[in-house]
């Protein structure tokens, strides 16, 4: 009887316990459901948002590539342009050249002229006179002879003779300057042409200059210190150089790396019949400086221009499109001994211009 009891007591006391392991894994698993329920819903939402954006890259990528393609075939038809600029080019240089050896010959052989109508002009007022002094004698004597008669008739036929021929000449001398004429207008048209192709000749490098010069704008116009003045592009000495050194600093090689890429991306767009350059110009500050390295600042500055142009034909842009000087400190920016104006001209130049 007392052992039945015991169990039976004992049996009442586990089913509670029972029953809250039940029900807290019962929450266990309804709070995992939740959380699964929870990232299904966050993954489904992160993966439509996932394939909006592709069709919208899909989308941009395809209007990229129709722009690609209508870019070339502006290039291509830019091409065969300048191909046909460049005949007409030599075709009237050419021309040029032929009615300019025409024109001079045509100056000598009017000048030619000219000297012969003066010659004979002379030789008729000699004759006129020889005349005038005869008739005086003949009428001073009120005689006159046969022979006389005969002299004068032979000069008068001579003088008519030489007036005919005066007019011969002076005829051919019009038309002369007619021709004349004429050809220095079509010379002068000529120049005109000239003077045109010469135009759209700066007005491509100067396409060329405003791309090479936006994309810098681009690529450098996260460091505050580079500026632009105009169409050249200003580099702190302090960028690329230490004090009193014309060695390039790491800074200095990655700015013009920049440089490099953008300018041998655009020069080999340019055709080869415009005939540009980039200018490298060092500046340094008015303070002066005497080592045995750098006795001037003439010195320092044409070193560091020089350095600047020996590193990018290193990268590849061809040595004979690109110019050093120094001016050391004769041409400032910023005027005034401050540390900023100090700063401010000691500089590196970069322009993009004509030969």
């Amino acid at each position: 009887m007392i052992g039945y009891r015991r169990r039976n007591r004992s049996a009442v006391n586990i089913w509670p316990g029972f029953v809250d392991a039940l029900s807290a894994l019962l929450m266990l698993v309804i709070f995992m459901l939740l959380v699964y329920v929870v990232s299904q819903l966050y993954l489904s939402q992160t993966l439509s948002d996932r394939d909006t954006e592709l069709a919208r890259l899909n989308s941009r990528l395809q209007e990229i590539s129709a722009l690609l393609g209508l870019e070339q075939g502006r290039t291509e038809a830019l091409e065969r342009e300048m191909q046909r600029v460049q005949d007409q080019l030599g075709a009237s240089l050419a021309l040029n050249d032929e009615l300019e050896v025409e024109l001079e010959e045509a100056r000598d052989e009017s000048l030619g002229r000219l000297n012969d109508i003066e010659a004979q002009s002379m030789q008729i007022a000699e004759l006129e006179d020889s005349v005038a002094q005869a008739r005086e004698q003949l009428d001073e004597k009120e005689l006159l002879s046969a022979t006389q008669r005969a002299m004068l008739q032979q000069l008068s036929n001579r003088i008519g003779q030489l007036q005919a021929q005066l007019q011969q000449i002076a005829t051919a001398l019009e038309m002369q300057e007619v021709e004349t004429a004429e050809k220095e207008a079509e010379l002068q048209e000529v120049s005109q042409r000239l003077n045109t192709l010469l135009a759209e000749r700066v007005n491509q490098l100067q396409r060329y200059q405003s791309e090479f010069f936006g994309r810098l704008r681009e690529i450098l116009q996260d460091n505050e210190n580079i500026r632009v003045v105009g169409d050249r592009f200003l580099l702190p000495s302090e960028l690329l150089f230490g004090s009193g050194s014309a060695d390039l600093g790491p800074s200095g090689r990655a700015e013009l790396d920049k440089l490099a890429n953008v300018l041998l991306d655009v020069a080999g767009r340019i055709p080869d019949d415009i005939d540009w350059i980039l200018r490298i110009d060092g500046h340094t500050d008015r303070i002066p400086i005497n080592t045995a390295e750098f006795p001037s600042n003439w010195e320092l500055s044409t070193a560091r221009a020089v350095a600047v142009v020996r590193y990018l034909a290193d990268k590849g842009v061809p040595e004979g499109r690109m110019a050093a000087a120094g001016f050391g400190e004769f041409f400032p920016v910023a005027e005034g001994r401050t540390e900023e104006a100090l700063r401010q001209n000691r500089r590196i130049e970069i322009k993009l211009t004509s030969r």
